[in-house]
């Protein structure tokens, strides 16, 4: 918070890529706390955007450069079958609804899914870019209207929990990034399957 439209950015950057946030929702609630203390709307809503395509966009990059390999490392087998079918039978909606639609719906399987089934990056920006927008100016909105409340609880929240929840938020966010890179590092089940698979054998005519 004490970052301001630059702390914003960097949520919204890993909140929409493939490390996972300790708390779901991190950019809607830190939007909702910035604007709620008289701060710009208009200037953290496109903060908020703006991060989030570009965290949007790397992911998508992601899954276009690792194809099914990406998949494999980053989506879980419970969802995968269903985020492929999701994908590619309505491309458009398999990108807008996880985007403006609040947790506990998944963002990150849904936009690598997009990327390695050959959702074009300019249909994707477009359809990102137009749910993020309606989301955050729908937060920025309820923070305008409700700000007071917002601000009473929250300091509410803090003179009981501030350091517990700082150092729970920080552990919960250094493992995020641990097991990202594990999986970053470590080789697909497709990779790992074709190293473990044995050489052809070649027969040489008499």
């Amino acid at each position: 918070m004490h970052l301001g439209p630059l702390g914003l950015f960097l949520v919204a950057v890993v909140d929409s890529s493939v490390v996972p946030l300790p708390i779901p929702g991190s950019t809607d609630l830190l939007l909702l706390l910035l604007v709620s203390h008289q701060g710009n709307p208009w200037l953290f809503s496109v903060a908020a955007i703006a991060g989030s395509i570009l965290g949007g966009y790397t992911t998508w990059h992601l899954g276009k450069k690792g194809g099914e390999a990406a998949l494999n490392r980053w989506v879980s087998v419970r969802l995968r079958a269903r985020i492929v079918v999701g994908v590619e039978q309505h491309p458009v909606l398999a990108v807008f609804l996880p985007a403006v639609l609040p947790p506990p719906i998944p963002l990150s399987p849904f936009i690598l899914a997009s990327g390695a089934l050959g959702v074009s990056r300019r249909r994707f920006l477009i359809v990102f870019a137009i749910a993020r927008s309606l989301r955050y100016g729908l937060i920025a909105w309820l923070a305008v209207v409700n700000g007071r409340r917002v601000v009473r609880l929250w300091n509410a929240l803090l003179q009981k929990w501030s350091t517990p929840l700082l150092w729970a938020f920080s552990a919960v966010l250094v493992a995020a990034i641990a097991a990202a890179v594990w999986k970053l590092r470590r080789p697909s089940t497709s990779e790992a399957a074709r190293a473990l698979a044995p050489e052809p054998t070649i027969i040489q005519p008499d």
